[in-house]
């Protein structure tokens, strides 16, 4: 275990209030792993980071950076294990804008009082790394919005840090770009085999890069699994609502013999879900797991888009628009009735009060 945090708290006073940023975090880190931290605003996660990263300390709990307790460190002490052992690489590059690729990646090994002619060639060596071999000498209104975060990359790189921290890294970037530097930073992470604890409010950064994702909400960790774990089997709504794009739909219904009655239809219950009857649950089903059938539960088409090789429709059922995506193209048009069949070995079950998925 590289990092071991347990039951950490951060409180912050604010005038005469307290906010609770975080509430008991617990997370163990193994060595090279990549591990994404998601969660809305004000979700804590940016508080994760700063603590893991020794720019904070905790108001009480335990976190642990290899072999140093980092909540007994004097101030000295946490700038010397952020320059050591921790590469940062943030959304808004933070580069001199009057120094060349060169000297920004130099920058680090300055402060550590590294030699002129050793410093200069293991600069060199980063920048290569990051595909900036021909660019050293370019600064940074010279350089394009991907080449300036590589060369953020390569300061972090620099001093072979044991961790590398990434705070939302690509959201400054266009659409094109952000899809090529995911699969950078990817082979970055494999190239050099660097823990990466990775920040990002982005679904598609951190399914398709990380080992495991870190899912939080209201400063309390609420879910840590795999990307698919995640997708197929959330322990509870907030993850439900939270992971996946489109979003799932979800709605309250009623559990009565074998269904669930909700919308006005019945609906499957999936194999080994067990709800009492009567039971008030939240029905859960993604929208690429909704298929348009020729008998099944009725609706009416509201809105058809279609996105090339797969189409999004939204169909009302009972009042409620529901999100369905199909392969292909389809026939149906708005104001069509249509007939939605869902895959029951899909389908999500919540508890109606507590959230938390049925097992």
């Amino acid at each position: 275990m590289l990092i071991g945090i347990k039951d950490l708290h951060r409180v912050y006073e604010v005038g005469s209030e307290k906010v609770h940023a975080l509430n008991g975090v617990s997370l163990d880190i193994e060595p090279n792993e990549y591990v994404a931290i998601m969660g809305p605003s004000g979700s804590g996660k940016s508080t994760l980071m700063n603590l893991v990263g020794c720019l904070d300390t905790p108001t009480s709990g335990s976190y642990r950076l290899k072999d140093h307790e980092i909540g007994t460190m004097s101030d000295d002490e946490l700038a010397r294990i952020r320059n050591q052992e921790i590469g940062f690489v943030f959304q808004t590059f933070n580069l001199l804008p009057r120094s060349n690729a060169l000297h920004n990646v130099e920058l680090p090994l300055i402060y550590g009082g590294m030699k002129s002619d050793e410093r200069r060639k293991t600069a060199l060596d980063a920048l290569a790394q990051v595909g900036l071999a021909d660019r050293v000498h370019h600064k940074p209104n010279e350089l394009s919005g991907g080449q300036r975060q590589r060369v953020a990359m390569g300061r972090a790189i620099v001093r072979d840090p044991k961790v590398f921290l990434f705070d939302e890294p690509l959201s400054n970037l266009d659409a094109k770009l952000r899809v090529a530097m995911r699969a950078e930073i990817k082979q970055l992470h494999q190239r050099l085999e660097t823990t990466t604890v990775y920040v990002t409010h982005d679904q598609i950064e951190a399914m398709t890069m990380a080992d495991r994702i870190v899912v939080m909400h209201d400063g309390i960790i609420e879910q840590i699994g795999t990307p698919l774990e995640l997708f197929d089997r959330p322990s509870n709504l907030f993850v439900a609502q939270f992971i996946g794009s489109p979003a799932m739909n979800v709605f309250e219904g009623s559990a009565r013999d074998g269904v669930i009655e909700g919308l006005g239809a019945n609906w499957p219950v999936p194999p080994g879900i067990s709800a009492s009857p009567g039971q008030r649950v939240q029905y859960a089903v993604r929208p690429t797991d909704l298929q348009l059938a020729g008998s099944g539960i009725a609706g009416k088409v509201v809105v058809v888009e279609p996105t090339g090789a797969e189409t999004e429709l939204l169909v009302d059922v009972g009042g409620r628009q529901l999100t369905v995506v199909t392969h292909g193209r389809v026939g149906a048009g708005p104001g069509d009735e249509v007939h939605l069949l869902p895959d029951a070995a899909r389908v999500h079950v919540f508890d109606g009060k507590s959230g938390q998925r049925l097992q």
